[in-house]
């Protein structure tokens, strides 16, 4: 809890930061997982409802230490975040001057930068090659350049199309320390 207690008081930037710090902390330097299972977890967490980086939390306290494990990252990480969001607001008519205006653009600014730096972390291990780097650009680009919704469905649909005509399945190097392992009950009977 200590580790996500750590992340949810000095994390700073927005979801796709989070994922960022996550894998710094849980997969450099821990090595809690390695970083394509890493990437199996964000996507996955990418791919449901609701925030990317509260799942991908909560599911390393999960594969970690079971359910109690799981409460434990949310409270550390989450609760953190969640309570300073409540004082933040109550202070908020306290920064309607210049000097809070100023603070708040400092801030901002800052966090473009987190996010700038957690985006090109994960691009440099989930883009290694020419290829899947010309994936992410030409998906970046036409959820960029266009104001539908539906792009952003088009730039999965177009990044799988690939994977149909050329992919050849990889040897993983150890796959006993990839698997993703998950607490369940047994059922007797």
């Amino acid at each position: 809890m200590l580790a996500f207690a750590k992340l949810g008081v000095s994390c700073f930037g927005g979801p796709i930061a989070h994922i960022g710090y996550f894998r710094q902390e849980f997969v450099v330097h821990r090595r809690w997982l390695d970083e394509h299972a890493y990437a199996d977890l964000v996507a996955l967490c990418q791919f449901l409802p609701g925030p990317a980086s509260s799942q991908v939390g909560f599911s390393l306290g999960l594969m970690r230490a079971g359910y109690l494990g799981a409460l434990a990252a949310w409270v550390g990480f989450t609760l953190p975040s969640a309570l300073a969001l409540v004082l933040f607001a109550y202070a908020a008519n306290a920064l309607k001057n210049e000097v809070g205006s100023g603070l708040l653009h400092g801030l901002k600014l800052v966090a473009v930068a987190i996010v700038a730096q957690a985006g090109w972390g994960m691009a440099r291990s989930l883009c290694p090659d020419r290829e899947r780097a010309s994936i992410a650009l030409i998906a970046a680009l036409v959820v960029l350049l266009s104001s539908s919704s539906f792009a952003q469905i088009g730039a999965i649909a177009l990044g799988a199309l690939p994977a149909f005509g050329c992919a050849v399945p990889t040897q993983r190097q150890n796959p006993s320390r990839e698997t993703c392992r998950y607490p369940s009950r047994k059922r007797s009977g």
